[in-house]
């Protein structure tokens, strides 16, 4: 199952990966001078001091992609998500996360919070940004020559960052989505159904593999359907997989769990 969007998504992203080195390859001298782009050492605890700075100067909003693993070295006892709680009163947070990274455990910290982080999740690239009040960013995105993080205050890349950040994020999956099926059976339930939506398995095939009945199964789909937001079988195999909760294709030749299987 396609989803072109998501596609359209990660490409344009990669093109800010492209766009931000470009911007400080053309332009180092003018934006050294100004301050408009301040290189950060190859240093974990000084990307966080960074990210801390930014975070306690904020004013009005903070935004932040989390869609890159760290690498080797790059450990430290702080982390982003912690430093995030010491934002002023009325500054509001967004995160966006790669299905890969996202931390359920945050996810359900957010509900007993009274100033709650939103956080929704897209298919992006390998990226670290945080942008601030829409006027400073601090980037982190590993290039042929390696790790690069830099403080951006460049209003071209800003703009840029911002409104692929907004676009992206209106496409997005509120997280709590991903964890709404509930206890285990249910989660396992809903992959399979969404598998067996995947692999166009006829309802009556899918029912009968599931041991329930058509009209059972297609309750669970249409309640499947409307947690995830979804009009159509068809967008709510977009939004699983999404959100990475679609199995892995199954191979031919398998009889019962043939098309269900999970690996």
């Amino acid at each position: 199952m396609s989803n072109g969007g998501g596609d359209e998504l990660e490409h344009a992203l990669l093109q800010v990966r492209a766009l931000i080195e470009s911007t400080v390859a053309l332009h180092r001298d003018r934006s050294l001078q100004e301050g408009l782009i301040t290189g950060i050492e190859n240093d974990y605890d000084a990307v966080l001091d960074e990210a801390q700075k930014l975070i306690l100067g904020a004013s009005r909003s903070i935004d932040i992609v989390h869609a890159r693993r760290l690498g080797a070295g790059e450990r430290s006892d702080r982390t982003e998500r912690e430093l995030i709680y010491g934002a002023r009163e009325g500054v509001g947070v967004r995160l966006l996360s790669s299905p890969a990274l996202l931390d359920e455990d945050y996810v359900r910290e957010q509900l007993d919070r009274e100033r709650p982080v939103a956080i929704r999740i897209a298919r992006v690239p390998p990226l670290q940004a945080m942008i601030v009040d829409g006027s400073s960013a601090l980037v982190m995105a590993d290039s042929a020559v390696g790790r690069r993080a830099s403080l951006i205050r460049v209003p071209e890349v800003l703009n840029t960052l911002a409104t692929l950040f907004e676009s992206v994020w209106v496409r997005a999956v509120p997280a709590g989505e991903r964890t709404v099926f509930g206890d285990h059976y249910r989660a396992e339930l809903a992959r399979q159904i969404l598998g067996a939506l995947q692999a166009g398995v006829t309802d009556e095939v899918a029912a009968r593999e599931l041991t329930v009945s058509v009209r059972t199964y297609r309750r669970h789909v249409a309640e499947i359907m409307t947690l995830l937001g979804a009009n159509s079988r068809f967008q709510a195999g977009v939004r699983a997989a999404e959100l990475g909760l679609l199995p892995p294709a199954a191979g031919p030749g398998t009889e019962r769990g043939g098309p269900l299987a999970i690996s």
